[in-house]
C-alpha cells in the first residue's frame, strides 16, 4: 500500500524520524530535525553513497566551511543567477514561488520553471490564480527574481560579507589549486563531500522535500576531456528509464526503457561521463531499497538547465503521484574552475606532459617600457600586459605600423590621441617597432589545461523520504492490521531488537540484557525494548523498520543442550528459532549480503506462533 503525506508525516512525528524544528517557539518553516531513528537512517544512507562514490570509485572525500566570502560566489556567478521566481500578494503580504503555484493549478505543467519570468506572468493571468493564504487575485503582480543564498557578516560589527554555502560544491572548488597537488596532478581525480547547504526558499513545503537547510552528497570528477573517458563497460548493460527531452514536449511523450550502453550509442545522452554516473546510480537506488518502478532519469529542458551545463539528467523518484528530483547529473565543462582563476590570483589548471617535448612556435613581444611610461603613464604596464595577450591570440594584429589594444582596468587615465575610452575601458595605440614582437621556436614539455568537471549530486533528505514513502507497507498480521517499513538492512536505523519474552521473569531479562550486548559488541545495531506485550513491540520495531527481531522466551532457556532464541524476519513475520551462539555470525552474513533470511528456514526450525498487541 502507497503511503499518503499525512500517514507517512504523523509516522515520522511518531516514531522519531523527523519533525518540525523549533515547535517549542512555534516553529520555523524549512527547517526540520532529525529524531534518534531518522538520523540513524540518514546516517546510513550517508554512509551507503559515501561507500560506492568515495570507496568503490576510489576517490577522495574532503570537510570544507559552510560559511564562504563573498568573492567565491561572485567568481561562481551565485550573486547574479541564484534565483526563484517570487510573486508577492499586495492584499496579505504573503509571499510565494510563482512557478510553484502554476504547477499546482495547472496540471500539465510539471516543470514551471523552465517557462522563465514573462511566461509565468502570463499563465498566471490566463488562469486567475490567486493567492493561497488570503485568496486575492495575483494576476496583476509581478514576478521577481529572488537570490536564494543566506547572507552573514564573517567577523565582528559589519565584518567581511559572507554567504551559507547554497551547494557543498564551491567547497570543492575552491580548493582546487590544493586538492590538485594531493592528486600528484593526475587527471582524472574525483573529490566528495558530504554536508549541509542552504537556499532562502521562498515557500518551504512538502515536509523534508522542499527545506531551507538540506544535506548533500556530490562528487566533482575532474578530467581531461580530451583523453579521459570513463569505464563504461562496468556499466554498459545496467537497465534504465529514460525521459529525455524528446519525449517532454508533449502528453504523449514516453519513457525510454534501454541500457547505459544503448543510450550511449544512440546518442540519447551524449556524454558518456554522465552516462557513466547514470549507470553507477541506477545500481546505488537499487541497493539502498528504492522502488525502481518508481524512479526515472528526466532530462533537463533547455530552460531549466544551467548556463554552464553542456547536459544534465535528474534521478526522480515519483513520490505521492508526483515526481521529484533526488539526484542531478551535470556535465559542468570547464566553468567552474575558470571562473575561479579569473577571480583569484591562483592557478586552477593542471600540467598535461606530452608524450614527447614539441617544438613549438610562440609569438611574444618585449614592449620598450622607456616609449611606453611616456606615452601612457600609470596604464604601461597594463598596456604590456595587453599587448602578451594580443600576441598569444592574434598574432596578425602586429603586421601593420601600429597595434591596438584594449584594457578594461588601466592603472591611471592616459590623455592624448593615442588613447580613447570606449564602454569596456581604455583603448591604446602603440608603435608596432615599440612592442617589439617576435616569433621564436620553444620546446615544450607539457601544457597548463583547466580540467572539467563532471558533477553527480544528491539530495540525502529527499533520498532519506523517498526510501521511507517506497518502504511503507500495510498489511495483515495474526489478523491485525499492521504498518511496516520494508527498509533495506544496510540503511534501516537499527539491524536487530532484543525482548525479553516477558518482562517480569528476572532469567529471560538477563540473557536478553547479555545478548544485546554481545550483538552490540560483534557491531551490530541494537534496540532493547522489554515494554508492553511482545505483539507490540513487534509492531514498533516494524513501524521504524527494523529488519530482525530477537526473542528470549521460556524455551530457549530449557533446551537440553543449548539456548536458543526465535527470530523474526519483518517483511514476512516468518519465525525461526537459533541457536544463541550462532546468531552474531547469521546476522552478520545477511547484512553484509552473503545470505539471505529465506536460506536461513532450510537449517533452522520455523516457529508458529499467534501474536497480538493485547
Amino acid at each position: 500500500m502507497m503511503a499518503d503525506q499525512q500517514a507517512l508525516t504523523e509516522l515520522a512525528k511518531r516514531r522519531g524520524f523527523f519533525f518540525g524544528a523549533n515547535e517549542a517557539y512555534g516553529g520555523t518553516a524549512g527547517f526540520y530535525t532529525f529524531g534518534p531513528e531518522g538520523a540513524a537512517l540518514k546516517r546510513n544512507v550517508e554512509s551507503a553513497w559515501r561507500e560506492q562514490f568515495t570507496l568503490r570509485l576510489g576517490n577522495e572525500e574532503i570537510e570544507a566551511p559552510t560559511v564562504m566570502p563573498e568573492p567565491v560566489f561572485e567568481a561562481s556567478g551565485h550573486l547574479d543567477g541564484f534565483d526563484d521566481m517570487l510573486i508577492e500578494c499586495a492584499e496579505c503580504g504573503e509571499s510565494h514561488r510563482a512557478d510553484h503555484l502554476i504547477e499546482d493549478a495547472v496540471a500539465d505543467i510539471e516543470d514551471a520553471e523552465a517557462l522563465g519570468v514573462d511566461r509565468v506572468e502570463e499563465r498566471i493571468r490566463e488562469h486567475d490564480l490567486a493567492c493561497p493564504t488570503c485568496g486575492a487575485d495575483l494576476a496583476g503582480e509581478p514576478v521577481e527574481d529572488f537570490n536564494l543564498m543566506f547572507e552573514t557578516a564573517i567577523g565582528p560589527g559589519a565584518g567581511q560579507p559572507g554567504y551559507l554555502r547554497p551547494e557543498t560544491a564551491q567547497g570543492i572548488f575552491v580548493e582546487f589549486p590544493r586538492l590538485k597537488e594531493y592528486a600528484r596532478g593526475q587527471l582524472p581525480f574525483g573529490i566528495t563531500q558530504i554536508g549541509p547547504a542552504y537556499r532562502n526558499e521562498i515557500s518551504p513545503r512538502r515536509g523534508i522535500i522542499r527545506v531551507r537547510e538540506f544535506t548533500q552528497a556530490e562528487l566533482e570528477q575532474f578530467i581531461d576531456p580530451e583523453a579521459d573517458e570513463p569505464p563504461l563497460d562496468d556499466v554498459e548493460d545496467v537497465e534504465v528509464t529514460l525521459y529525455p527531452v524528446s519525449e517532454q514536449h508533449d502528453d504523449d511523450g514516453e519513457y525510454i526503457e534501454t541500457t547505459i550502453g544503448e543510450a550511449v550509442d544512440d546518442a540519447i545522452i551524449t556524454s558518456p561521463w554522465v552516462a557513466y554516473f547514470l549507470g553507477v546510480a541506477q545500481g546505488w537506488y537499487e541497493r539502498v531499497g528504492v522502488d525502481m518502478d518508481r524512479f526515472r532519469f528526466r532530462q533537463h529542458l533547455s530552460g531549466e538547465r544551467a548556463h554552464y551545463a553542456a547536459d544534465c539528467w535528474d534521478a526522480e523518484s515519483e513520490i505521492g503521484g508526483n515526481w521529484i528530483e533526488i539526484a542531478g547529473f551535470a556535465y559542468r565543462g570547464d566553468y567552474d574552475l575558470t571562473k575561479h582563476g579569473e577571480h583569484s590570483e591562483d592557478r586552477f589548471t593542471v600540467f598535461k606532459r606530452y608524450d614527447e617535448p614539441k617544438t613549438v612556435e610562440r609569438a611574444t613581444v618585449d614592449p620598450d617600457m622607456a616609449a611606453l611610461g611616456p606615452e601612457f603613464g600609470g596604464a604601461a604596464g597594463d598596456v604590456a600586459d595587453a599587448l602578451q595577450e594580443l600576441a598569444e591570440s592574434d598574432p596578425d594584429a602586429f603586421d601593420g605600423d601600429e597595434v591596438t589594444v584594449e584594457v578594461s582596468e588601466a592603472s591611471s587615465d592616459a590623455s592624448g590621441s593615442r588613447t580613447q575610452s570606449s564602454d569596456d575601458g581604455e583603448t591604446y595605440t602603440v608603435d608596432t617597432e615599440v612592442a617589439n614582437f617576435s616569433v621564436e621556436e620553444q620546446t615544450e614539455n607539457g601544457e597548463h589545461i583547466t580540467p572539467h568537471v563532471v558533477e553527480p549530486s544528491f539530495g540525502v533528505g529527499r533520498t532519506v523520504y523517498t526510501l521511507l514513502e517506497h518502504a511503507y507497507s500495510e498489511d495483515e498480521v495474526d489478523d491485525e492490521t499492521r504498518t511496516y517499513l520494508s527498509l533495506a538492512p544496510e540503511i534501516a536505523p537499527t539491524d536487530v531488537a532484543v525482548f525479553p519474552l516477558v518482562s517480569n521473569d528476572d532469567a529471560l531479562i538477563d540473557v536478553a540484557s547479555d545478548l544485546a550486548d554481545e550483538l552490540r559488541a560483534a557491531g551490530i545495531s541494537v534496540s532493547y525494548d522489554d515494554s508492553g506485550s511482545i505483539g507490540r513491540r513487534y509492531r514498533r520495531q516494524d513501524e521504524v523498520g527494523t529488519p530482525f527481531c530477537v526473542t528470549v522466551d521460556q524455551d530457549g532457556l530449557e533446551g537440553d543442550d543449548e539456548t536458543t532464541v526465535t527470530v523474526r524476519e519483518r517483511d514476512s513475520a516468518a519465525q525461526l528459532r537459533l541457536p544463541v551462539a550462532d546468531l552474531a555470525a547469521e546476522l552478520e552474513a545477511i547484512f553484509d549480503g552473503d545470505r539471505a533470511f529465506a536460506d536461513l528456514q532450510d537449517r533452522y526450525d520455523r516457529v508458529d506462533t499467534d501474536v497480538t498487541t493485547d
